[in-house]
C-alpha cells in the first residue's frame, strides 16, 4: 500500500495516511525501489536519449540516459560529460543490446563517448539544441546592433527580443508589423533572422540526400554574410553536418529528455530537495511510473 501510495504522493503524505513514521515509509519505499531497478534489463534498447541536468547545488550535474521507447531512465550519474557515460555503454555491451541510433546535444564529450562506446550506433544531433544555438547567434548581432545604434534608430530594436527568437509561424498577428519595421531598417538583424528560419526548414526537407543539398547551401549562404556569429554557427554546423542528416535516418530527438528533465525538477521541488542521494536516483528511475493528479473545484 505504501509502495502504491508514493506513486502518487509525497512521503509526508503516505505516512500522514498510512500512520507510519515518515522515516519508516522512505525505508519501505526505498527498498521496493532498489528491489526492482538495482538491476534494469538492457538487451531490448534500441533508441537512447543523453543529456545533463542541474541538481541544485553549484556546479552539480548529473547525466541521465533515457529509453526513448519505453520513457524509462536506464541510466543515472554523478557528473557530465563521456566519463559519466562510459560505464553505462560498457553494460550496454555487455547486454548485447543492439542500440541503432542515440540523441544528444552537440556536446563533444558526449558524442566521442557514444562513437567509442557503440561504434555501431548512429549519433543524432538534437535540432532543438542547434535552433537555440542560432537564436543566440541573433541575440549576440541584435545586442551588437543596439550598442552600435544612434538614439533615432534604437526604438526599432528595443522590445522586439522574442519576436526575433519565436519561429516565424508563432509570431502573433499583432506584432508581425513590429517585426518587419525591426527587420527593415536593420539589415545584419534581417539576413540573421531569415538564415535562421532556413535552418529550422532543414528538418522538413522530404529525403536525406536533400537535406544534405539543403544543408550544404545553406552553409554556403550563412558564410556568404560575413556575419561573424553566422560564420561561427555555419562552421559548427560543417563539424556536426552527419550527426543532423542522421535525424532523417532515424527521426528522434531529445524532446522526450526534456520532458523528463521537468519531471525531475517537479521531483526535487515537492520534496524540497533530497539528502539521501541513493533514494534520490532510485526515484528517478521509477520516475515514468509517477503520475500527477490534478484536482479542482
Amino acid at each position: 500500500m505504501v509502495c502504491t501510495l508514493s506513486h502518487w504522493m509525497t512521503l509526508s503524505e503516505v505516512a500522514a495516511v498510512s500512520h507510519l513514521h515518515w522515516a519508516t515509509v522512505k525505508e519501505i519505499v526505498k527498498s521496493d525501489l532498489f528491489k526492482r531497478y538495482r538491476k534494469i534489463p538492457l538487451r531490448h534498447v534500441r533508441y537512447l536519449a543523453v543529456d545533463e541536468f542541474h541538481v541544485g547545488r553549484k556546479g552539480k550535474f548529473m547525466t541521465v540516459a533515457l529509453d526513448l521507447e519505453s520513457g524509462q531512465i536506464l541510466w543515472v550519474a554523478k557528473g557530465r560529460g563521456g566519463a559519466a557515460l562510459r560505464k553505462f555503454l560498457r553494460r550496454l555491451r555487455l547486454a548485447r543490446a543492439k542500440v541503432q541510433a542515440v540523441a544528444c546535444d552537440l556536446s563533444a564529450a558526449y558524442w566521442s563517448a557514444i562513437l567509442e562506446g557503440l561504434p555501431k550506433a548512429r549519433v543524432v544531433f538534437d535540432h532543438f539544441h542547434l535552433i537555440k544555438l542560432a537564436n543566440e547567434k541573433i541575440e549576440e548581432v541584435r545586442r551588437g546592433l543596439q550598442r552600435e545604434a544612434e538614439i533615432l534608430e534604437r526604438r526599432y530594436l528595443k522590445g522586439k527580443r522574442y519576436l526575433l527568437l519565436m519561429g516565424q509561424e508563432n509570431v502573433p498577428e499583432t506584432k508581425r508589423a513590429a517585426l518587419e519595421e525591426a527587420l527593415r531598417f536593420n539589415e545584419p538583424l534581417s539576413l540573421v533572422y531569415y538564415l535562421k528560419e532556413e535552418l529550422r526548414a532543414l528538418w522538413s526537407q522530404p529525403s536525406w540526400q536533400a537535406a544534405r543539398r539543403y544543408l550544404h547551401a545553406w552553409c554556403a549562404r550563412a558564410l556568404a554574410s560575413a556575419l561573424t556569429p553566422m560564420v561561427t554557427l555555419a562552421k559548427t554546423v560543417r563539424l556536426h553536418a552527419t550527426g543532423i542528416l542522421n535525424y532523417f535516418l532515424h527521426p528522434i530527438s531529445t524532446g522526450k529528455l526534456e520532458g523528463i528533465n521537468n519531471k525531475i525538477k517537479v521531483l526535487k521541488r515537492k520534496a524540497y530537495g533530497y539528502r539521501d542521494e541513493t533514494f534520490f536516483i532510485l526515484k528517478l528511475y521509477s520516475l515514468h511510473e509517477a503520475k500527477s493528479v490534478f484536482t479542482g473545484c
